[in-house]
């Protein structure tokens, strides 16, 4: 059974994400489906994300692909504490916003028993070479196992 600090941090994000995309977001979204994703090859970037979506039954949402994107190039799971765990492990690899201090903020507070994930997380992201601002739309057709080693991305 979900804990109260799971459903809070649950509740938060959903009622975040469309004032984040407003405020934060200026990227085009990709316009792109799960099927067409699914149709790049079985080792490419674009196919994995495809999987990544249709096996949590997800559908990209527009403006906040990239966030799927690094749950596939980390392969962070979407349980609430994992979610945490990618954010510090972004944060390491030099991302800042006010929404990913927010989320590091109030989900290591809640998820204090956790904070030894958090800071290998965060210490693994910074042995990554900075990845969190490409544009992954245009890298879909790239290996993803080349993509991970080059950018030295720890799954986590």
């Amino acid at each position: 059974m979900k804990t109260l600090r799971y459903l809070l941090l649950e509740k938060l994000y959903e009622w975040s994400k469309i004032p984040y995309r407003w405020i934060c977001k200026n990227d085009a979204p990709w316009g792109i489906s799960v099927k067409e994703l699914l149709r790049y090859k079985q080792e490419t970037l674009g196919y994995h994300l495809g999987c990544f979506l249709l096996k949590h039954h997800f559908t990209p949402e527009p403006q906040l692909e990239d966030h799927d994107v690094y749950h596939v190039l980390t392969n962070a799971g979407i349980t609430v504490p994992e979610e945490v765990v990618m954010q510090f492990y972004l944060f390491g690899n030099g991302k800042r916003s006010l929404y990913l201090f927010t989320v590091l903020t109030i989900g290591g507070l809640l998820f204090i028993d956790h904070r030894k994930r958090f800071k290998k997380a965060y210490q693994e992201g910074k042995k990554a070479h900075r990845f969190y601002d490409l544009n992954f739309l245009k890298l879909l057709h790239h290996n993803l196992s080349e993509l991970q080693f080059t950018f030295k991305i720890a799954h986590i």
